[in-house]
């Protein structure tokens, strides 16, 4: 049986993969998104997205958290690429620096915010799966950086609320 190749469609914003298959992209190359609240992210996958995981990168300013505290039933890993970020994890912080990675067993609430003097990267992946779920949080500790939801919820709808809804497409401001 042979792969079939994706094929990749050009955009005001770069690069994205329209449909299933193997591909090559570069990072720099890909579309990306903006939000001012949330930074800049890019997910390295088709539209529908990858049946087994999600993959992408999420490019923090510092003070920038990368959305609400949360825990997911499936695992997820981390790793920073560059930059300086904090983790908030099960109530804690911890300061972390380009190469360290996180992982993440189903259930472990987190949630990252953007430290240092410039941008931090982070590879983010994902399991996926029917059985997969979200819960988002009331947690002080996460407020204190703006990433809490408003009150315990299982809905992505009412954890963000109060964050824009608008996310525009950019061209890569990373890598630097």
């Amino acid at each position: 049986m042979t792969a079939p190749e994706a094929s990749i469609e050009q955009t005001d914003a770069g690069a994205v993969v329209a449909s299933p298959g193997w591909f090559v992209l570069n990072v720099a190359d890909a579309s990306w998104e903006r939000s001012e609240r949330a930074g800049e992210w890019t997910n390295l996958e088709p539209e529908a997205g990858f049946e087994q995981y999600g993959i992408g990168i999420h490019v923090l300013q510092p003070g920038q958290p990368n959305g609400c505290y949360h825990s997911e039933s499936l695992q997820e890993d981390f790793l920073v690429l560059s930059g300086e970020c904090i983790l908030l994890i099960e109530d804690e912080e911890r300061r972390l620096r380009a190469w360290d990675f996180v992982h993440c067993a189903p259930g472990t609430n987190h949630i990252f915010v953007g430290a240092g003097d410039g941008p931090c990267a982070i590879l983010m992946v994902g399991a996926r799966g029917e059985e997969r779920g979200l819960h988002y949080p009331r947690n002080d500790l996460a407020a204190k950086y703006g990433a809490s939801a408003p009150e315990d919820t299982t809905s992505g709808r009412e954890a963000y609320r109060e964050w824009p809804r608008e996310h525009t497409p950019v061209r890569a401001t990373w890598p630097l």
